[in-house]
């Protein structure tokens, strides 16, 4: 799993992007309507409740367009916040808060939807061994952010890419001809050392998993909680085993309870309600 987020040259190619995608050639309304360049004042308000992320975020979206720009951050990522909550207050030119305020807030709003819906699951499994683990379900281009917001709220990082893991799915193993087939190949051609995470289907395939080994963890895929629990007990705690496929905060402390160590779940980055967050402009 990767803990290693934010890597700082990905989150600054979003704000490139996103500057580039938004303001374009410029902010031709705050050219015309604010032809001075008047310092400003700003506060991020909280107008749902949920866990905050994005206040690093934004302070980095700020500082790239100008230095100048201070910010007074009054609530730290990763904090429950209610409506009214003010995150950070911030000052400086008023061409530069326009121009940033929109990427600001559309990283905010789904990054602490992110977080939020992470915190349920966590809270969820509480007192269980289980961690909370996101997946490569994530909006193009907008993936270190929404992985990020999975750490702030609480969850793990599964793999960033197809780069950094090996994991061997039902159809590696069908068009390799069987999971063994698969698993033994990945063995042999492994020259970056990257740790093997393969899907079982069905207790034959972990069986034949047991049987050659050298993998990080099993998955169990699309499997309900009690028949995740008789694969465990099968697998006997010889390797590490991660849920995947279907789980909701419905049934994710089953899986839990179940013995699973690692539950990853799309549902975090795919299936969230952003959070409402807005950015006023405040008197001097």
């Amino acid at each position: 799993m990767n803990q290693t987020l934010p890597n700082w040259a990905d989150v600054d190619a979003v704000i490139e992007r996103g500057l580039l995608e938004d303001v374009g050639e410029g902010d031709f309304t705050t050219l015309a309507t604010l032809p001075d360049n008047p310092v400003a004042q700003a506060v991020c308000k909280i107008k749902t409740p949920g866990i905050l992320a994005g206040v690093e975020f934004a302070q980095r979206v700020f500082n790239k367009v100008d230095s100048s720009v201070e910010i007074i951050i009054q609530i730290e990522d990763g904090t429950q916040v209610r409506p009214g909550d003010i995150a950070f207050t911030v000052v400086g030119p008023s061409h530069t808060l326009l121009k940033c305020e929109r990427l600001v807030l559309n990283a905010m709003q789904r990054m602490s939807g992110i977080a939020t819906e992470t915190r349920k699951a966590v809270m969820a499994v509480r007192g269980t061994k289980a961690q909370i683990a996101d997946t490569r379900k994530t909006t193009p281009g907008f993936r270190v952010l929404e992985k990020w917001a999975v750490v702030i709220g609480g969850g793990v990082n599964h793999r960033f890419g197809l780069f950094d893991m090996i994991l061997i799915k039902d159809n590696h193993s069908d068009f390799a001809g069987g999971v063994e087939v698969a698993l033994c190949r990945a063995l042999q051609n492994n020259p970056r050392n990257l740790p093997i995470v393969v899907e079982a289907r069905n207790a034959e395939e972990v069986n034949k998993i047991l049987e050659i080994g050298g993998v990080s963890r099993i998955l169990l895929d699309n499997m309900p909680p009690e028949i995740v629990a008789q694969r465990i007990k099968d697998i006997a705690g010889r390797f590490p085993v991660e849920v995947s496929g279907k789980v909701t905060h419905y049934n994710v402390q089953a899986y839990a309870r179940a013995g699973a160590d690692l539950i990853s779940m799309g549902m975090l980055t795919h299936s969230f309600q952003s959070m409402d967050i807005s950015l006023k402009a405040k008197p001097l």
